[in-house]
């Protein structure tokens, strides 16, 4: 069977900006988030969306920011106090519902997960994706597209394998493939997935411009190449 490379022989995955075009899944999803946190509050739901990283002039958002690189629970809480309310569980449970619920129709692929998943199979691959969602969102939405079968792991911030930036989801792939992580590529759009692929000791950071992070973002945190799109991929590892 026909490798791409010597060293590389698993590939973990970002979800959103990576998979999937954060911009195109993610902003108006976050506006309405915001909004049902704010209580119908415009004003306040423009200060929640600014003040969690936000640039309301551009409608960018900062990488490395909570509403960027934060997990849903980080960020529930982060709105919850923004918004005045002390009813944190609630809040998560409202935001994590909507979530769900918008990316059965919101989430956009960056190109045919189907396909691509495929080819690197094909090619001896083991693939994993590594999120910040939960773990019950990242599992609908392969779900969704019919990729789920083609994933060897698949793990949130609430699986147990701690969060970005720390390395915990890496070495958790690594045993569950029973490689070293010296043999992992760690693919991501934000700052948090380079820095994750070094903590874990991954062999290769991937960094993609689909998300919220220019290219030199992210060399500037690690990655050791940036590519356009995950379409490009092949050609790098």
């Amino acid at each position: 069977m026909p490798e791409i490379s010597d060293a590389i022989h698993a590939v973990l995955f970002d979800k959103d900006g990576t998979l999937f075009d954060f911009y195109k899944t993610w902003g108006p999803v976050t506006e309405e988030a915001a909004l049902l946190v704010a209580k119908g509050d415009p004003v306040k739901a423009r200060h929640i969306l600014k003040e969690s990283g936000k640039d309301l002039d551009t409608g960018k958002y900062i990488p490395g920011s909570p509403i960027a690189s934060g997990s849903n629970r980080e960020i529930s809480d982060l709105w919850t106090s923004l918004a005045g309310r002390t009813d944190n569980d609630l809040v998560y449970a409202e935001v994590h519902a909507l979530f769900l619920k918008r990316q059965a129709t919101a989430a956009t692929p960056v190109t045919d997960l189907d396909v691509l998943f495929t080819r690197l199979r094909a090619k001896g691959l083991s693939l994993g994706v590594a999120t910040m969602d939960s773990e019950e969102s990242a599992r609908a939405s392969m779900a969704r597209f019919g990729v789920h079968g083609a994933l060897d792991f698949i793990c949130g911030f609430d699986t147990g394998h701690g969060v970005k930036p720390g390395g915990g989801m890496v070495e958790a792939f690594a045993r569950d493939m029973n490689l070293r992580p010296s043999m992992i590529a760690v693919v991501g759009d934000s700052p948090h997935d380079m820095a994750m692929a070094r903590a874990g000791k991954a062999g290769k950071a991937i960094g993609v411009l689909t998300g919220v992070s220019l290219r030199e973002n992210l060399i500037d945190h690690g990655a050791d190449v940036v590519i356009a799109s995950i379409a490009d991929l092949e050609s790098v590892l």
